[in-house]
């Protein structure tokens, strides 16, 4: 979905319940867009500083968020421990991850596989599906090697 048909149909998610359409929701929406990554808020709010300090208030960005995630254009990835990841995923495919416990490396992927088991899994059940996500915890290839060479090292020693 294009980013002017995105903000469009948000305005109208916003004007249907009760919230104050304003330009920097919309200008916030724009940096969400452009941020390559996924993030914690806060990340997010010294970001968006970063680039332009007029924009918009750390509560505002933080209630704009939560509005796009209602909205359905920003997913909560992970919760681990106190951290909360996020992404934009308005006009993107559907996804995966895998998250490296060591660096926090996130990697996404697709499987067409796994949606098809997914289904059939639903359709056994008699369960109609809304959402869902996958997510697997381990550790990536350079942390995996990192730990190679250390046990190296303390065996040499």
């Amino acid at each position: 979905m294009p980013l002017d048909e995105l903000k469009s149909k948000f305005g109208q998610f916003l004007k249907q319940r009760g919230h104050k359409i304003t330009r920097g929701r919309f200008e916030i929406i724009d940096k969400i867009a452009s941020y390559t990554s996924h993030f914690e808020i806060e990340d997010l709010v010294r970001w968006i500083a970063s680039q332009d300090k007029g924009i918009a208030s750390r509560s505002t960005v933080y209630r704009t968020v939560r509005l796009l995630q209602e909205f359905g254009a920003i997913r909560e990835v992970i919760k681990l421990g106190n951290r909360t990841i996020y992404e934009f995923v308005a006009g993107k495919p559907h996804h995966e991850h895998l998250i490296c416990v060591e660096c926090g490396k996130i990697i996404e992927f697709y499987r067409e596989e796994i949606e098809e088991l997914q289904d059939r899994v639903c359709e056994e059940h008699d369960f109609m599906p809304i959402n869902h996500r996958l997510e697997i915890f381990g550790i990536c290839s350079e942390c995996k090697e990192g730990k190679l060479e250390s046990r190296e090292l303390e065996y040499r020693a």
